[in-house]
């Protein structure tokens, strides 16, 4: 009786999904303190984010602390994460500022033996931002401007790299006028790969593509994308422009992963059919897609 109950005890499942989301908040924290103690540090580079704001105040102002100035700004950060995504984010991004800052603290495998500059920006950014991808796969943040990032998406769907880019360029521009214009540009190449690499990690494998078909065998296609890949296919009516004939024309959207085996659909029913294949931004709909998780 004891094992019945405790195989339909609901929690079992909600523990899991907690753990997962702190599993990645840690893996991704790991990551990024590395990157931080082993390469951002060492070779100087400027902080960007909340970070860097803090330490600009802390460099016109000294008696302000940075840790003080961090806080104070991450306040209606939260705030805005409470009201403007969900409780549950909150609460993630707290235990994930808290264990961001842990492992900067104590996290420290050593110097990254790199000694040219433009290589550390580049490795940089590549460990930098798998981390913080690794990070926004959960259903939290580390604070700072992961949460203004993760508002924009939702809000305007503004990638999650791209404002990140934006803020950092904005603090970069200032901390030229205290820092060498050299360090700063170097932390700026780190920062463009750190952004790219974090939108690779967060949305890269789950992008969704969009695809239009022309052919005569139209049927056969769209049978075996329906009974194969199981996805939805829509029947456009065209006509062709030089023929003047009718023609159908089928529209689908697919993942990432899914698009090998369309392919080989249609050139197994049509060699010479006519394929546009295009990037999506997001995919709205049941099954196929692709919104933010928060």
């Amino acid at each position: 009786m004891k094992m019945n109950g405790v195989s339909k005890w609901g929690g079992w499942p909600v523990l899991k999904d907690v753990g997962w989301n702190l599993f990645l908040l840690c893996a991704g924290s790991v990551v990024t303190a590395a990157g931080i103690n082993g390469l951002l540090i060492p070779h100087r580079f400027v902080s960007g984010g909340v970070t860097g704001l803090a330490l600009l105040l802390h460099y016109l102002v000294p008696a302000l602390s940075v840790a003080l100035i961090y806080a104070v700004a991450n306040v209606p950060l939260f705030l805005a994460g409470w009201f403007f995504i969900s409780r549950r984010f909150f609460f993630y991004s707290i235990a994930g500022t808290i264990i961001f800052s842990s492992a900067v603290a104590w996290v420290d495998l050593g110097v990254i033996p790199v000694k040219d500059q433009l290589l550390a920006a580049i490795l940089a950014g590549l460990i930098l931002g798998t981390g913080s991808g690794i990070i926004l796969k959960s259903l939290g943040s580390a604070g700072g401007t992961d949460i203004l990032s993760v508002i924009l998406l939702q809000r305007f769907s503004i990638r999650l790299g791209t404002t990140r880019l934006a803020f950092n360029i904005l603090v970069l521009a200032a901390a030229a006028l205290l820092f060498s214009v050299e360090d700063a540009l170097y932390t700026m190449i780190y920062l463009y790969v750190s952004a790219q690499i974090m939108n690779l990690v967060v949305t890269g494998l789950s992008q969704r593509k969009a695809i239009f078909i022309i052919s005569p065998r139209w049927q056969e296609i769209s049978r075996g994308i329906l009974d194969e890949i199981h996805r939805g296919v829509t029947i456009i009516r065209g006509q062709g422009g030089y023929s003047q004939q009718e023609q159908k024309i089928l529209y689908t959207v697919v993942n990432f992963r899914e698009l090998a085996s369309l392919k080989q659909i249609v050139r197994r029913n049509d060699p010479a059919a006519f394929v546009v294949v295009t990037d999506t931004t997001e995919v709205m709909g049941h099954r196929i897609g692709n919104q933010p998780h928060w």
